[in-house]
């Protein structure tokens, strides 16, 4: 995988808990999703796995929506992974947008509206005409990848964002070593080098190591965000994922503030 497995938990330990449990085999793709519906009228969701590593040690971001339509959404992804036990048949959610307190939002599942979650981004990221601030481990899906590359190299826009270093240098490995995707080791030079990218220089994964990812999975382009579970990569597309698309300029200020404020954390990213 492209990015660290997820960390392991307890199996017996869940099934002592005082309410149904069950497990999602992540095979071949992960169930990746970390969301909450509560009594059909909210949904928290975003990048926040439920570890004390999370917690303490990555940059992540939650957000909280208020809406009986948009927890409707969410609880038919739930069903359709609690019934089936299977990553690859969740996913077939509506995607139009709900009104919540005059903003539009609006719901995107993987897998079953990967291509179409990974084409959304891309659009809004083309058609930008002010800014677009990323925050995502790795890029690597192909139509975001190329779409931001090719708006770097207008250069009309102000474009810039944070990974995670540690885990890019993984996915130039292993596209190296396998050959079928070397083809987008160039874009992703070109928008790593040329727009003012930072990189979080995590701890490599290993078993029993600690989990200090940049973790945060966010998008904004102009005045719309793209929050949730989904890495900017192909293996996210076939995941079990979330991404909430948020038509609001005050809230999609605050996240490019966030980015800004994490880019300043790191150095600017350099390759081998």
């Amino acid at each position: 995988m492209p990015v660290p497995a997820p960390p392991s938990t307890d199996p017996d330990a869940l099934a002592a808990l005082p309410f149904p449990t069950t497990p999602i085999p992540g095979v071949p793709d992960l169930m990746h999703q970390k969301y909450v519906v509560r009594d059909g009228a909210s949904v928290w969701t975003g990048s926040t796995n439920w570890t004390a590593d999370s917690w303490t040690r990555e940059e992540n971001v939650i957000v909280t929506v208020d809406s009986t339509e948009l927890a409707a959404r969410y609880t038919t992804d739930f069903e359709q992974l609690w019934t089936r036990h299977d990553v690859q048949h969740s996913g077939k959610v509506d995607t139009s947008p709900v009104v919540v307190d005059g903003v539009a939002v609006r719901p995107w599942f993987c897998p079953g509206r990967g291509q179409q979650t990974a084409h959304r981004i891309a659009k809004a990221i083309g058609t930008a005409t002010r800014r677009v601030r990323i925050a995502s481990p790795v890029l690597s899906s192909a139509p975001i990848l190329g779409t931001l590359a090719q708006v770097v190299t207008d250069g009309k826009v102000d474009v810039a964002g944070v990974v995670d270093r540690t885990q890019v240098l993984e996915v130039l490995r292993q596209w190296e070593a396998n050959g079928h995707a070397s083809w987008k080791e160039p874009l992703l030079r070109t928008v790593l080098l040329r727009a003012p990218f930072s990189g979080k220089h995590s701890t490599p994964y290993a078993p029993g190591s600690v989990h200090d990812y940049m973790h945060a999975k966010v998008t904004v382009a102009d005045d719309v965000a793209f929050v949730g579970s989904f890495n900017l990569s192909h293996s996210g597309e076939l995941n079990a994922e979330n991404v909430v698309e948020i038509a609001d300029a005050g809230l999609a200020q605050r996240l490019a503030g966030y980015i800004d404020a994490v880019r300043a954390k790191y150095p600017p990213v350099t390759l081998p």
